[in-house]
Protein backbone atom coordinates (compact mmCIF):
# COMPACT_ATOMS: atom_id res chain seq x y z
CA UNK A 1 0.00 0.00 0.00
CA UNK A 2 1.57 3.26 -1.14
CA UNK A 3 -1.24 5.35 -2.65
CA UNK A 4 -3.98 7.44 -1.04
CA UNK A 5 -6.63 5.64 -3.11
CA UNK A 6 -5.47 2.24 -1.80
CA UNK A 7 -5.68 3.45 1.82
CA UNK A 8 -9.12 4.99 1.30
CA UNK A 9 -10.39 1.85 -0.47
CA UNK A 10 -9.15 -0.40 2.35
CA UNK A 11 -10.69 1.79 5.07
CA UNK A 12 -13.96 2.01 3.12
CA UNK A 13 -14.32 -1.79 3.23
CA UNK A 14 -14.68 -1.71 7.01
CA UNK A 15 -18.31 -1.87 8.11
CA UNK A 16 -19.98 1.52 8.43
CA UNK A 17 -16.90 3.48 7.38
CA UNK A 18 -17.13 6.60 5.25
CA UNK A 19 -14.82 9.19 3.73
CA UNK A 20 -14.96 12.82 4.92
CA UNK A 21 -13.15 16.08 4.10
CA UNK A 22 -13.87 18.28 7.15
CA UNK A 23 -10.91 20.62 6.69
CA UNK A 24 -11.97 21.85 3.23
CA UNK A 25 -8.55 20.74 2.01
CA UNK A 26 -8.44 17.82 -0.43
CA UNK A 27 -5.07 16.74 1.02
CA UNK A 28 -6.76 15.61 4.27
CA UNK A 29 -9.06 12.59 4.02
CA UNK A 30 -10.70 11.52 7.28
CA UNK A 31 -12.18 8.03 7.58
CA UNK A 32 -15.03 7.86 10.09
CA UNK A 33 -17.60 5.50 11.58
CA UNK A 34 -21.17 6.12 10.41
CA UNK A 35 -22.54 5.32 13.87
CA UNK A 36 -20.60 7.78 16.02
CA UNK A 37 -18.74 9.96 13.46
CA UNK A 38 -15.43 9.21 15.20
CA UNK A 39 -12.31 9.28 13.08
CA UNK A 40 -10.28 6.09 12.83
CA UNK A 41 -7.85 7.14 10.09
CA UNK A 42 -6.59 10.41 8.70
CA UNK A 43 -4.91 10.12 5.31
CA UNK A 44 -2.73 12.91 3.90
CA UNK A 45 0.36 13.63 1.83
CA UNK A 46 3.46 14.99 3.53
CA UNK A 47 7.12 15.06 2.55
CA UNK A 48 6.45 13.21 -0.71
CA UNK A 49 4.64 10.23 0.85
CA UNK A 50 1.12 9.33 1.92
CA UNK A 51 0.73 9.20 5.70
CA UNK A 52 -2.06 7.57 7.72
CA UNK A 53 -2.74 8.60 11.31
CA UNK A 54 -4.24 5.73 13.30
CA UNK A 55 -5.30 5.34 16.91
CA UNK A 56 -3.38 2.71 18.83
CA UNK A 57 -3.47 1.07 22.20
CA UNK A 58 -0.73 2.75 24.28
CA UNK A 59 0.59 -0.73 25.11
CA UNK A 60 1.28 -1.31 21.38
CA UNK A 61 2.29 2.24 20.48
CA UNK A 62 6.00 1.81 21.12
CA UNK A 63 6.08 -1.68 19.65
CA UNK A 64 4.96 -0.32 16.26
CA UNK A 65 7.30 2.66 16.49
CA UNK A 66 10.28 0.42 17.29
CA UNK A 67 9.39 -2.25 14.72
CA UNK A 68 9.24 0.04 11.68
CA UNK A 69 10.99 3.29 10.79
CA UNK A 70 7.82 4.28 8.93
CA UNK A 71 5.74 4.38 12.13
CA UNK A 72 6.26 7.51 14.21
CA UNK A 73 4.38 9.60 16.80
CA UNK A 74 1.31 11.03 15.06
CA UNK A 75 1.56 14.22 13.07
CA UNK A 76 -0.89 16.80 14.50
CA UNK A 77 -2.56 14.37 16.98
CA UNK A 78 -2.10 13.14 20.54
CA UNK A 79 1.13 11.17 20.48
CA UNK A 80 0.07 8.94 23.39
CA UNK A 81 -2.83 7.40 21.45
CA UNK A 82 -2.04 8.01 17.78
CA UNK A 83 0.73 6.94 15.38
CA UNK A 84 1.50 8.04 11.84
CA UNK A 85 2.22 5.33 9.29
CA UNK A 86 4.36 6.64 6.44
CA UNK A 87 3.64 4.70 3.24
CA UNK A 88 7.27 4.67 2.09
CA UNK A 89 7.62 0.91 1.67
CA UNK A 90 9.16 0.25 5.11
CA UNK A 91 5.95 -1.09 6.69
CA UNK A 92 4.52 -4.34 5.25
CA UNK A 93 0.97 -4.06 3.95
CA UNK A 94 -0.33 -6.68 6.40
CA UNK A 95 0.93 -4.54 9.29
CA UNK A 96 -0.57 -1.36 7.83
CA UNK A 97 -3.93 -3.13 7.57
CA UNK A 98 -3.57 -4.49 11.10
CA UNK A 99 -2.97 -0.98 12.50
CA UNK A 100 -5.91 0.46 10.54
CA UNK A 101 -8.17 -2.32 11.83
CA UNK A 102 -7.00 -1.76 15.41
CA UNK A 103 -7.76 1.94 15.09
CA UNK A 104 -11.18 1.08 13.68
CA UNK A 105 -11.90 -1.20 16.66
CA UNK A 106 -10.65 1.34 19.23
CA UNK A 107 -12.97 4.05 17.89
CA UNK A 108 -16.17 1.99 17.60
CA UNK A 109 -19.07 3.13 19.80
CA UNK A 110 -18.79 1.88 23.36
CA UNK A 111 -21.17 -0.96 24.13
CA UNK A 112 -23.60 -0.14 26.91
CA UNK A 113 -23.56 -2.58 29.77
CA UNK A 114 -26.84 -4.23 30.69
CA UNK A 115 -28.17 -2.98 33.99
CA UNK A 116 -28.71 -5.67 36.59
Amino acid sequence: MKEREEAIAYCSKLEGAYEDYPFHDSNWTVMRHQSNKKMFACIFEREGHIWINVKCDPEWRDFWRNAFSGVIPAYHLNKTHWNSIILDGTVPEKNIKQMIEESYQLTLPKKKRAQS
